[in-house]
């Protein structure tokens, strides 16, 4: 699974600086290692992709034009406090 989000909504905070955790409740969210890149941007700037996440609901489906064309992505929240974390990407390169 893949996804993208926002860094200013995630925090690097445990005592080796591996899980990324929800910067509003602290809900354990990713792995450090689970990064595949965070070389891409969103409309708030930087983005990370992460190859899986936990603990994050997903919105419905939707078509989006996204800086490599258009993608179905889904927005992914937050389970503990419903804060929008960024978007996963359903289908990449949609006709």
């Amino acid at each position: 699974m893949a996804n993208g989000t926002c860094p200013p909504i995630l925090e690097l905070d445990d005592a080796r600086g591996n899980i990324y955790r929800c910067k509003h409740c602290r809900t354990d969210l990713a792995l450090a290692d689970d990064i595949i890149s965070k070389g891409f941007l969103c409309h708030n700037g930087k983005a990370y992709l992460f190859d899986k996440v936990v603990n994050v609901s997903v919105g419905e489906r939707e078509d989006r034009m996204m800086m490599t064309g258009m993608h179905t992505i889904a927005d992914i929240f937050c389970v503990r406090c419903g804060v929008i974390l960024g978007w996963k990407y359903v289908r990449i390169g949609v006709l």
